[in-house]
């Protein structure tokens, strides 16, 4: 692998081209902090697919997308001297030696749990009013859940046993046939979240991420209609004119290919 010195290097080019880009490329020199977010926001995403692929080039390639990214922002910082790429750095390093006493101090910690509690504890003490201020508003909610499901844990705000959780998954599935049953549709929308959250609850304590392995069903679900269109096409027939059961032949040889 490379040197420190060629990794630092290389940092530093790419903070030359920043510069270059800037203030020659129309396209850079337009760009805004607001105008890169959805675009950073996407940036992120086909990272997590290339993670999710174990696809190690891609992810290379992706993470260096996001790096630009980051010192792009910095760059319109400085611009307006209100941060630049050393104040980005040097905040996040402060940030990390704060927050791991176990290492830059003198705390003991017994295993990963306590690390995790002392950072929602430190977090509250340089003055966050609650443990859910740091759950971005704007997070799909299924990874908002999961997120704020982790930060109440790391105030002991928990269950037990995991067959608790499975078991209020249980009552929570009763009360949305109980709703479904009545026919209302507001009350039927809350339990069914209230389900949701709750099976996100019990994966983490099957130590599953529940994210990937929605994707990980999405992408199999894929997988198996577009070999279900290929046969139809084949056939010559529309699947909008073959019947349920002609497409379940199709479909259960989908789930006999190699995954």
């Amino acid at each position: 692998m490379n040197s420190r010195q060629d990794q630092l290097n290389a940092f530093n080019r790419l903070l030359d081209i920043m510069d270059d880009l800037r203030a020659k490329c129309p396209w850079d020199k337009k760009q805004t902090l607001e105008s890169l977010r959805h675009l950073t926001i996407e940036e992120t995403y086909e990272l997590g697919d290339a993670i999710l692929n174990n696809d190690l080039q891609e992810i290379k390639k992706e993470l260096g997308d996001l790096l630009l990214h980051i010192v792009f922002y910095a760059k319109i910082g400085s611009e307006t001297n209100d941060f630049d790429m050393a104040d980005v750095a040097n905040e996040i390093c402060d940030k990390l030696i704060h927050r791991h006493p176990h290492i830059y101090g003198d705390v003991v910690v017994a295993d990963e749990e306590e690390v995790k509690q002392n950072w929602e504890k430190l977090k509250l003490k340089e003055g966050k009013k609650s443990v859910l201020e740091g759950v971005p508003k704007g997070l799909p909610a299924l990874v908002k859940a999961s997120r704020i499901q982790d930060k109440v844990k790391g105030v002991g705000f928990d269950w037990e046993e995991p067959h608790q959780v499975w078991d209020k998954v249980q009552e929570e599935l009763n009360e949305l046939q109980t709703e479904v049953s009545a026919g209302n549709q507001d009350k039927i929308e809350a339990e069914f979240g209230d389900v949701l959250f709750s099976m996100i609850n019990y994966a983490r304590f099957l130590k599953v991420n529940p994210e990937d392995a929605l994707e990980r069903t999405n992408k199999k679900f894929i997988k198996r209609f577009q070999y279900l269109e290929s046969k139809a096409n084949e056939l010559g027939k529309p699947l909008a004119d073959m019947t349920l059961a002609e497409m379940d032949v199709f479909w259960e040889e989908a789930k006999r290919l190699p995954k």
